[in-house]
């Protein structure tokens, strides 16, 4: 069943990591594990230095599987392409700060669009750069490796601006979530869970772990 929280930890498997070759079924490998969302990195080849999938394939995981579906824009224009993924049926939708497009009325026609909206700034954007926009978005998303490929190693460095975003929702009353992506196991879901994350995106530490359950469970619990 899709969910939404307001608190609990978050346990977002990244279709990246996954078998493509039998991707409805992966996903429902990830939902019998105990995945709470499952998080789909869409690349333009543009923005980032290699290519993914479009909305098809959002929406191919939306027929087949009901699980909230965490759609991550690392795309030069997302509010070009925008109404698409709305349509494949992203319930959540994340755009770059650093992306090509109007970021205050992108987050708008998201929220508009009865979609949950996400910022996402990369590791070298200060917090500064999306103070303007926090009283707009349900998740702020810290990238934790230079976006644009699996495997990457974990970027401590990064969890400052995690610690800073969780001190900025209190001081303001608000009351989004903090996602991390990249790096993401046992050891550095616990790191950046003290820093204030409760969205922890898991890719090849699930997907490609021999026991996808326990995997899901230690992250949660780390």
């Amino acid at each position: 069943m899709k969910k939404w929280q307001s608190t609990d930890k978050i346990i977002a498997p990244s279709l990246l990591a996954a078998d493509w070759g039998m991707v409805t079924s992966e996903v429902s490998r990830a939902i019998q594990a105990g995945a709470d969302w499952m998080h789909l990195d869409v690349m333009d080849g543009n923005f980032v230095d290699n290519i993914s999938f479009g909305p098809d394939m959002v929406n191919a995981v939306s027929e087949s599987n009901d699980i909230f579906l965490d759609v991550h824009l690392m795309i030069a224009k997302p509010d070009h392409f925008l109404g698409r993924f709305v349509e494949a049926g992203a319930d959540l939708i994340t755009v770059h700060i650093e992306a090509e497009h109007d970021v205050a009325n992108t987050l708008k026609r998201i929220s508009q669009a009865g979609c949950k909206a996400g910022l996402a700034l990369n590791p070298a954007t200060p917090v500064e750069d999306v103070m303007p926009y926090l009283d707009q978005i349900d998740l702020l998303l810290c990238m934790t490796v230079v976006p644009g490929f699996g495997g990457q190693s974990f970027m401590e460095e990064v969890m400052p601006k995690v610690e800073q975003a969780a001190s900025l929702r209190d001081l303001r009353g608000l009351d989004y979530h903090i996602q991390v992506d990249g790096g993401i196991g046992v050891e550095t879901a616990a790191i950046a869970s003290k820093a204030g994350a409760n969205v922890l995106v898991a890719g090849s530490s699930t997907f490609k772990a021999d026991d996808m359950k326990k995997a899901v469970r230690d992250i949660r619990n780390a």
